[in-house]
């Protein structure tokens, strides 16, 4: 039923092999065909799971149009020039073409997850062509010839570089290694990121420096040059010198804002609400209708046109009543009184205000119903469900408790739902007629028992002899007598005994009715009675101390519980195990780039301080840890890791070169400091429209965004005063030791 107007739905589902994008051409192609074929029949596609990936190709294009534009008007302003601008809307592309390759060659598809994973490596693209761009364009500002600072400008950046790529790596690729379809997935978005990176590599050291001698073989300034230069007087450059100088000047007092941001972090991370997803604007909603009455589809059909009659909001609904035809829909065995409606409404304040109606309507109308809310599926929550209850009470009986074993049931139930509001404690009781047997009589009459059922099958149309088989078809053959009621049937119906003589069914059978469950859940532990409970973390042991009070004064029965609160706990200890991993990967691959035990510890210490920003404007703006905000964390970590990589290398070279220590960190913060701001700008630029723009796609996108806005605010600002201060301090420690080493 759809809309109140009787209905056939068919469920379109996609083959493993098959592409989305196809299918629904072809299925739009399909309908427009069938509504013209027959004007008279109403076609309508009434829910689409394909909304969110096409948001995400779109958004992989709106990714390269804003990184493009925004990189040039960036580079155009801190380069003073408008030809670098192009070399980066041919790197970009060229690098694509190279993923795309190597997704061919490793036999990765095109998917949200990997779309993902490249539209987060189109912005690291970004940066390694502005890192190069940039050192080559020093060392031709410092008199260098054009092909000398071609090659010396891309030789200096590219051992920083490759180490950039190897850390974003080590974040990503131990996440392959998480349990379930968790790691299954990031398994795609790690190598797509991992794939991005390296081939933006391999393009920035060889095919960019090619692009820029070709580009500027014949440079001569011209009047947008000269403007440039009038606009731009590097203003930056004297605020950085200023501030540097006052860190230098107060250095306690520089440490214990540092130190004040990183316990900072700890704090906000206990106060932010921890999510699987974030909250997206809802406009679809599944809801399950158990009416726990014996009653028809007619019935069935009136009670659910009643709730809509009383219904104010406008809503497109469809109603699967009974028993379903779908090969892989778990409702399918539903019965005669049960019902699963799919809910779309305009606005999600309607949405709010039908729930609100629902179980006010049902209390007062139908006591015994059951129901329940459950998300409409879309990628994500297919991908990442959360239809395990915060706690699940299973309620087990310690022995076979026989007929009596329902009414104890029952009672626990009852004591539970009167004394814990927040336990769904209701159990969807079916109606059945009980046919007992008097065995004395047919012993008297001496009338066989199987002589009793064998009449009974076939008054019930029960007796089935055979089963036609023809392909995956199965029809089978039963034996009985013409439909009638139930009275009827055991009125009409007569058994011989072994004399042949016949005596009425009605005389030799008891009949009363009783209840049982509809369904029964088992596990590993056995049987047991589930009972969800919707409760928050920290009331979570609270209540379970109230349920085992509860259970506990019903000898008959025990208690043990399970639910997303545990299972939460177990990926919460595997995430930490990963990323201890990740560091572990990080600190020897900086220890290697650094030719130093110490130094990578400066950029470790300098990613939880960064991740305060992000942690801090999520809270601000209501945000929550989620999936798509720790996706936000790892990028940001990897860009401002990036710049601290390549301000610590820059240091490193002009020790070597002989600069005093002060002058290294002095000349290195000038030298990188062009890059750092072009990279964090861009960054941030980039990823305003996603705040700014609405729909379920910016809604998914945006505690991404606001993690990386955080982070980067906050990690720029570390990467050019934290690190620098923490290089000093390693360093005239090293140095303090090399005077009291004894010679």
């Amino acid at each position: 039923m759809a809309n109140g107007q009787q209905a056939v739905s068919l469920a379109i589902i996609k083959q493993s092999d098959a592409q989305l994008k196809n299918l629904k051409e072809s299925l739009y192609g399909l309908m427009e065909a069938l509504q013209s074929d027959y004007p008279e029949i109403d076609f309508a596609i009434t829910r689409d799971q394909t909304a969110l990936l096409d948001y995400s190709i779109a958004n992989l294009g709106q990714s390269l149009v804003y990184g493009a534009i925004l990189a040039f008007l960036v580079m155009f302003f801190f380069l003073r020039d408008y030809k670098a601008p192009f070399l980066i809307g041919l790197s970009v592309p060229v690098s694509l073409v190279l993923a795309l390759l190597f997704f061919y060659l490793l036999g990765i598809s095109i998917n949200i997850i990997s779309i993902s994973g490249l539209i987060l490596g189109v912005g690291m693209m970004i940066d390694n062509s502005i890192i190069v761009i940039d050192n080559i364009t020093q060392h031709r500002e410092r008199g260098n010839p054009l092909d000398p600072a071609c090659i010396r400008g891309t030789n200096e950046v590219f051992r920083p570089l490759l180490s950039s790529v190897l850390t974003t790596c080590a974040v990503f690729i131990p996440l392959i290694f998480m349990s379930g379809i968790a790691g299954a997935l990031f398994y795609d978005q790690a190598i797509a990121v991992s794939v991005g990176l390296f081939t933006s590599l391999l393009v920035s050291v060889t095919l960019l420096p090619v692009f820029y001698r070709l580009f500027y073989l014949k440079n001569k300034p011209g009047k947008i040059n000269r403007l440039l230069e009038k606009i731009n007087s590097a203003h930056y450059e004297r605020w950085y010198e200023k501030g540097f100088r006052r860190v230098m000047r107060h250095q306690m007092f520089t440490w214990i804002i540092f130190i004040g941001l990183l316990a900072g972090t700890f704090i906000i991370y206990g106060q932010l609400a921890k999510k699987r997803l974030p909250q997206i604007t809802q406009t679809e909603i599944i809801l399950y209708l158990d009416w726990n009455q014996s009653i028809g589809l007619e019935e069935n059909q009136r009670r659910i046109e009643d709730l809509f009659i009383q219904s104010r909001q406008k809503v497109d609904y469809t109603a699967f009543i009974g028993r379903q035809d779908y090969l892989l829909n778990q409702e399918s065995e539903a019965g005669s009184n049960q019902a699963y409606l799919y809910l779309k409404f305009d606005q999600q304040s309607d949405l709010h205000e039908f729930q609100s109606m629902v179980p006010q309507y049902l209390s007062k109308n139908y006591r015994e119903v059951i129901h329940r809310w459950q998300e409409a599926d879309n990628i994500f929550n297919v991908i990442f469900p959360e239809q395990e209850a915060p706690l699940l009470a299973k309620i087990r009986p310690v022995a076979d408790l026989g007929a009596q074993g329902n009414q104890a049931l029952a009672a626990v139930v009852q004591a539970m739902d009167e004394q814990i509001p927040a336990a769904e404690a209701a159990i969807p009781w079916q109606e059945q007629l009980v046919i007992a047997v008097d065995p004395q009589k047919l012993l008297l009459l001496e009338i066989d028992f199987d002589q009793v059922h064998n009449q009974l099958a076939n008054a019930l149309n029960q007796r089935e002899v055979f089963t036609i088989i023809d392909n995956q078809s199965y029809t089978p053959v039963i034996l009985g007598a013409e439909t009638a009621t139930f009275q009827q049937i055991i009125s009409q119906t007569f058994v011989s005994n072994k004399l042949g003589e016949l005596y009425p069914l009605r005389e030799l059978i008891s009949i009363h009715r009783d209840q049982d469950l509809k369904q029964i859940v088992a596990g590993m532990e056995g049987e047991y009675f589930p009972v969800n409970v919707d409760a928050e973390k920290e009331d979570v042991p609270g209540l379970m101390e109230s349920i085992r009070s509860v259970v506990g004064n019903h000898a008959l029965f025990e208690v043990d519980f399970s639910g997303s609160f545990f299972s939460n706990q177990e990926l919460l200890q595997e995430m930490l195990l990963i990323l201890t991993v990740s560091l572990l990967l990080l600190y020897f691959i900086l220890a290697a780039q650094f030719e130093s035990f110490s130094l990578p510890l400066i950029v470790l210490l300098e990613v939880p301080i960064d991740i305060f920003g992000a942690f801090l404007l999520l809270w601000l703006f209501g945000g929550s840890i989620n999936l798509m905000s720790m996706i936000g964390i790892i990028v940001m970590s990897g860009i401002i890791i990036n710049d601290s990589i390549l301000k610590i290398d820059t240091i490193n070279q002009l020790r070597k070169e002989g600069f005093g220590l002060l002058r290294a960190l002095q000349e290195a913060g000038k030298r990188r400091l062009k890059p750092i701001l072009m990279t964090s700008i861009t960054t941030i630029l980039a990823l305003l429209p996603v705040l700014l723009s609405g729909g379920i796609g910016a809604e998914l996108q945006r505690p991404l965004a606001l993690a990386v806005i955080g982070g980067m605010l906050l990690g720029t600002v570390v990467s050019l005063y934290f690190i620098p201060l923490c290089y000093y301090y390693l360093a005239r420690v090293g140095e303090r030791r090399k005077l009291m080493k004894p010679i």
